[in-house]
């Protein structure tokens, strides 16, 4: 099948369908030479309410089929009227390479929400370390601009990993926030110095090569005291993970994104909005979940903590079995239907306690998680 040149709506799907939103691209520019942004808002002025290091799904329709990608928000709450993405240019990439190939300012796109546990404020720090390469840089991004926009003197060393200067994605920004802020340490390291892109020595341009544990403890002679948050190709990852455990870092204090991860995340989120969009809420297969301002809608066969989860709420869930009873929630209204309670007392029981892990509706139902 032929490529077609996108209408001004990339997405057929109507602005109100249940779980998914539209978002307007109003901005699009070019980062490097393979590698562009693109700022989205609402079609009304609206505030968007994400954590730092968090993922947005895109869904699109390509070549008559459905495709969808989860993405790193490259933008920061702080500054909360819009929401940005960037997104590089890659061999074989079906989404990545359609959207820098044809998204332009004025169409929108069909989204979910974002969501993602890799992210500034689930992970507690008092001193941080980012290290990325790559497109992995766009977390860490959105971290930095947060921290810096939101905290006087936040303790930030990043170092940043890319195949030549050319390449290095945010560099003038972030040189603009190592300048102004002077407890934000850069530290870039390239692989190749080409003959198109000088060699400049100023002190955020370390080093030549790859990262190693001399060139970390170089860099950072404080890393053991930092958290640590990490994203880039895989390979990298794992060579980071290789180093922090040469230096005896305490690897409880690491934390990185996982894209397969993500991906797995992001498929299941698009399958549970589109089962809420199409079931009817009055259907005897169907019924909605309400926790506090969030709904959602499940089918008699999920248990609630698949509806929890699927909003992005917070809850553990060690065993997921009803074993462990750490997803212990309270029914406030409706009938639900429980496989387990091992853990709770009479009185909870009595009081309207239920596992999320083993309970399903039997109506609509509204819960508290605490």
């Amino acid at each position: 099948m032929q490529n077609i040149m996108p209408s001004p709506v990339l997405s057929s799907a109507p602005a109100s369908v249940v779980g998914f939103s539209q978002l307007v691209c109003v901005e699009r520019w070019n980062e490097t030479a393979d590698v562009v942004s693109f700022r989205f808002q609402a079609g009304e002025p609206m505030k968007f309410d994400y954590k730092p290091g968090q993922f947005m799904t895109l869904v699109l329709e390509i070549n008559g089929e459905q495709a969808c990608r989860s993405y790193t928000l490259s933008s920061t709450p702080s500054r909360p009227y819009s929401l940005m993405l960037t997104i590089k240019r890659v061999d074989g990439g079906l989404v990545s390479n359609y959207l820098i190939d044809h998204l332009q300012p004025g169409q929108t796109v069909r989204v979910l929400p974002p969501t993602g546990q890799f992210n500034l404020f689930d992970i507690p720090a008092k001193k941080y370390l980012f290290l990325s390469a790559g497109c992995g840089i766009t977390p860490m991004y959105s971290m930095s601009r947060y921290l810096t926009d939101s905290q006087m003197n936040a303790d930030i060393a990043f170092v940043h990993s890319a195949r030549t200067q050319a390449d290095i994605i945010f560099k003038t920004s972030l040189e603009t926030m190592a300048t102004r802020h002077r407890d934000f340490k850069l530290r870039y390291i390239v692989e190749d110095v080409t003959a198109d892109t000088a060699w400049h020595p100023e002190a955020v341009l370390h080093d030549v090569g790859r990262l190693s544990a001399d060139n970390l403890r170089d860099l950072v002679p404080d890393f053991a005291e930092r958290t640590v948050f990490l994203c880039g190709p895989e390979p990298y990852m794992q060579a980071v993970k290789t180093i922090l455990a040469e230096l005896n870092f305490d690897m409880t204090q690491l934390y990185h994104e996982s894209f397969a991860t993500a991906v797995k995340e992001a498929q299941s989120r698009v399958k549970q909005a589109e089962m809420q969009a199409e079931a009817p809420v009055s259907s005897s297969n169907s019924f909605m979940l309400s926790i506090g301002d969030k709904k959602w809608a499940l089918t008699a066969e999920q248990t609630l903590l698949e509806g929890i989860e699927a909003e992005g709420l917070p809850i553990i869930a060690a065993c997921r079995s009803g074993v462990c009873g750490a997803c212990k929630c309270k029914v406030l209204e409706g009938e639900t239907e429980s496989t387990s309670s091992m853990t709770l007392t009479p009185s909870e029981i009595e009081a309207g306690y239920v596992l999320a892990c083993s309970t399903k509706l039997k109506s609509d139902v509204t819960l508290s998680l605490t």
